[in-house]
């Protein structure tokens, strides 16, 4: 199926490992022109081997100067995939101000300052855009120990329908795909106690989290004709969260 990405360049935060890098490997295979943004050298080295011709790009988003310096001349971007996400998991009573910090500043502040330097550049070129941004079911759930993951993807959820409403005017989409456990490495990390695991299970209907694709599946692309066929039309006010078994697949279609 062709899906019209070929030559479009795509910016992609959390590009090193999950869902971010498997994105980046599906788009580049679509023949898209991919900004693959990490903090990790080593992680982005084996992505350029794996994808020739991806623009690596390494920063730590929790520094809002060198964020800055880093993407403010990046160039020409069409679509964002905002996917950086770190998981501090720590019972209520005893969560940290780092914690706190450290949470916030990548998976909402990053979020924020990402799309106001790509947002601004579409509107300087006159040109339509589209962002996704990588929520989460922790975002409508409780979950113990996640009470500072939680209320960053709450605070995401909220920040993506703000987002659609003002930037729908100059033609950039805003949508949110809201995926349930990803055994990635950090999904891994944290739920691969049995016990914990079970609980969240137990609310899903097929019985198993969500795999990542490793870096020859192209999942996505085969999910991607029934998810377009049920795809109700995404208005540019009201962005549609979207929880499903391949995060990628939502998120790949909404880039369209």
């Amino acid at each position: 199926m062709e899906l019209g990405l070929a030559g479009r360049r795509v910016l992609v935060t959390g590009a090193g490992k999950g869902i971010g890098r498997g994105t980046v490997q599906a788009l580049h295979a679509a023949g898209a022109r991919v900004v693959a943004v990490s903090r990790t050298q080593a992680d982005l080295d084996s992505l350029v081997r794996e994808c020739p011709g991806i623009d690596p790009v390494c920063v730590d988003l929790s520094d809002w100067e060198a964020t800055e310096r880093a993407l403010g001349s990046v160039g020409p971007v069409d679509l964002l995939v905002n996917n950086a996400a770190v998981a501090l998991l720590q019972p209520f009573l005893d969560v940290t101000k780092e914690a706190f910090d450290r949470s916030f500043e990548v998976n909402l502040r990053a979020v924020i300052q990402v799309s106001q330097i790509v947002a601004r550049g579409l509107i300087a070129r006159g040109v339509p855009g589209a962002i996704v941004n990588i929520s989460s079911q922790a975002s409508q759930r409780a979950i113990t120990n996640h009470s500072i993951y939680c209320s960053t993807k709450g605070a995401l959820d909220m920040l993506t329908k703000v987002m659609a409403l003002e930037l729908g005017p100059h033609k950039i989409r805003v949508n949110a795909v809201n995926p349930t456990v990803v055994m990635t490495p950090m999904g891994q990390a944290n739920w691969m106690d049995p016990h914990k695991a079970k609980t969240v299970l137990d609310r899903i209907p097929l019985g198993k989290f969500a795999d990542c694709p490793d870096q020859h599946n192209q999942s996505c692309l085969r999910t991607g004709p029934p998810l377009l066929e049920m795809r109700p039309k995404i208005s540019t006010r009201e962005p549609r969260t979207q929880a499903c078994d391949h995060p990628k697949g939502s998120m790949y279609l909404l880039l369209l």
